[in-house]
């Protein structure tokens, strides 16, 4: 199709309506220049800030969680932690449905709804952060709902790979993940900076006054400012309801990827019902993980993830009706390839450790820098004294993210040029080393009445954890795709992102745990561990001189 494409042929693109396009040729050529550049480049563009959003969302507690301990909350640093840890699983486990959305709902439909199911969360934990007095659940259930924005990934990268002819895949897709992944950093830096402000004036409710120095990007604010905490989530909503306009206005579904999508409000339907199906074994693992008074705190996490990851695909598989069997049966059909569990720890290590350190590191760096450890007058070291030279966390826990997801573009294309795998391993021997190195400092600092002077290697540690996963995420990526072919890449991504997004709970909760038992340094060299390990791991499937497939 050129540019003088006739009105019937351009009629005989779309389907019912404008926004339903019936046909889709991206490896023709002249269709893609003539018209199919300009309709997959727009819905890219929407994709992106769309995405961005989502990425905001889920990880937003991390920092909101250090605003409750600067502002007096009656909750425990470790009851802080659960609530990035509580967001970080949802959107894990959110994944795994995600990405059957496209197919059976249209892209439009499925990101335009996802999108805008964002202002659930964003507004709930605006009207909780008003109330210093609310029990922790309720805390909880916004955290939980929040993981709506982890599971957009999926669907998201799902619905772009279909618009772009093959050679450019990893340019579009690099583009949405990179550019998605900054939703990290801007959170950061926006939430902190609308907090110091009355962004929605006497509707926005009234301010608490901080008990303990916060800051933002610019430095320091000093203990007594006015804060509204609860402009973490509301200012979300200056964003989500244009952006919801644009992809409903902006965004085409894909008849020749989602054939059978329905109506709208049948689309709606089906996106509805299966993020509901990820949300009950969610809350009852949960239930029997958290301990009381919200749950039964029966299982430790190692158990936690496994049986939350049983049970989503046991349901999934249970309640498939209609299309959706045959979805779900190509997707445990990849569980029969190997390179499908080797590749899932591998991303692991880049994207889990990326995510992971995003949730855990502002409530880190407060709890050990924010705070002089001294012992009492029995020799036993406490860690509750108000440093006074702290440095200010919210001016430099964005820099960490931003970092990750600048280079992940890079990682895609070195991996180009030399092979996934090489690059893979050399960051995977970066980052245990640097583990190990971070955990040190860590310790050093626990356990200094000064800890401030230890920040400035912390902070530089943690800036090569955060470039070698970046780097990996983009390597990992190709990886998937030079192993399995189109049909199989998509289910394989999806998977693998969804078990990797599981760091967003595991480092909260373990960096937690040993912060609490005054070894913070053993959660990093546990990390250098498992590194080391998929350091093998990579090596005997894609190095060795009878790799299964040789450096991909």
């Amino acid at each position: 199709m050129n540019a003088t494409t006739t009105a019937t042929q351009r009629k005989a693109m779309h389907g019912s309506s404008a926004a339903d396009i019936a046909d889709w040729r991206p490896e023709d050529n002249a269709f893609w220049e003539g018209t199919g550049k300009k309709v997959a480049y727009r819905n890219l563009w929407i994709s992106i800030p769309a995405l961005l959003c989502g990425f905001a969302v889920w990880g937003m507690w991390g920092i909101i969680a250090v605003q409750m301990l600067n502002l007096g909350f009656p909750f425990s640093q470790d009851e802080l932690f659960t609530l990035t840890a509580i967001a970080g699983i949802a959107g894990a486990t959110m994944r795994i449905p995600a990405s059957f959305l496209i197919r059976l709902a249209g892209g439009r439909n499925t990101i335009f709804l996802t999108t805008s199911m964002l202002l659930a969360p964003a507004i709930g934990t605006g009207i909780v952060l008003q109330h210093k007095d609310w029990p922790l659940w309720a805390f909880q259930l916004m955290a939980l709902w929040s993981g709506v924005g982890g599971g957009n990934f999926a669907s998201s990268m799902s619905n772009i790979s279909g618009f772009f002819p093959k050679r450019l895949q990893g340019t579009a897709l690099g583009l949405n993940a990179g550019l998605g992944n900054f939703g990290v950093t801007t959170m950061q830096i926006v939430i902190p900076l609308v907090m110091t402000v009355p962004l929605l004036g006497a509707f926005g409710g009234e301010p608490m006054t901080l008990l303990k120095d916060s800051g933002w990007i610019f430095g320091k604010i000093a203990a007594g400012t006015p804060t509204w905490v609860q402009n973490a989530g509301f200012a979300w909503v200056f964003s989500l309801v244009p952006l919801g306009a644009l992809c409903w206005f902006g965004m085409n579904n894909l008849k020749t990827v989602s054939p059978n999508s329905g109506s709208p409000i049948v689309a709606f339907a089906k996106i509805t019902y299966l993020y509901t199906l990820a949300f009950v074994p969610t809350i009852f693992m949960l239930w029997l993980y958290l301990p009381k008074p919200t749950g039964l705190g029966l299982l430790n996490m190692w158990v936690a993830i496994p049986l939350d990851i049983l049970m989503a695909l046991t349901v999934m598989r249970l309640a498939a009706f209609g299309e959706m069997k045959e979805g779900v049966k190509k997707q445990f059909a990849i569980f029969k390839d190997k390179h499908t569990w080797s590749l899932t720890a591998l991303y692991i290590v880049t994207f889990g450790s990326f995510i992971g350190f995003s949730m855990a590191l502002p409530l880190s760096m407060k709890v050990i820098f924010g705070v002089s450890h001294v012992p009492d007058a029995n020799g036993v070291m406490q860690h509750t004294l108000n440093n006074p030279n702290a440095p200010t966390i919210l001016a430099y826990a964005w820099i960490g993210p931003f970092v990750g997801a600048a280079t992940r573009p890079i990682g895609g294309w070195i991996s180009d040029k030399v092979g996934g795998s090489i690059v893979t391993q050399v960051i995977t021997a970066v980052m245990a080393l640097a583990a190990v190195a971070v955990g040190y400092v860590m310790m050093l600092a626990y356990g200094s009445a000064t800890p401030e002077q230890y920040f400035p290697m912390f902070l530089g540690l943690f800036m090569v954890l955060f470039f070698a996963s970046g780097i990996g995420n983009g390597s990992t990526f190709r990886t998937i795709g030079v192993i399995f072919d189109r049909a199989q890449a998509g289910p394989v991504l999806g998977w693998t992102s969804a078990v990797a997004a599981y760091g967003a709970f595991i480092a909260p909760v373990l960096i937690g745990q040993y912060i609490k038992a005054g070894a913070p340094q053993l959660a990093f060299y546990g990390f250098a561990v498992f590194y080391a390990l998929c350091l093998v791991l990579n090596w005997w499937f894609y190095l060795r001189g009878n790799a299964y497939v040789k450096n991909p």
